[in-house]
């Protein structure tokens, strides 16, 4: 996702948590996702994502710095799944 700096350094603590709670596998940390995201998401954050990171303790996400935006020079960046 191509966002401001900023806003992926804001973004990243919650989706690690996100992913740390999907990864469990028991009903009360699917829930707590579910409690957050809107169904499909949660439901392929559960079944598709959180089972890739089973043996990663942390780090899911990884910020890419890019270019400056054009309009007001605001540093931008890339966050992804690693």
């Amino acid at each position: 996702m191509k966002t401001t700096t900023a806003k992926a350094k804001e973004l990243r603590p919650f989706v690690e948590r996100l992913v740390s709670n999907a990864k469990h596998g028991t009903l009360y940390k699917e829930r707590s996702v579910r409690r957050v995201l809107p169904k499909t998401a949660a439901a392929k954050l559960v079944h598709d994502i959180a089972p890739r990171y089973q043996n990663r303790h942390g780090g899911y996400t990884r910020i890419i710095k890019t270019k400056t935006r054009t309009g007001d020079a605001a540093p931008m960046a890339v966050i992804e799944f690693v």
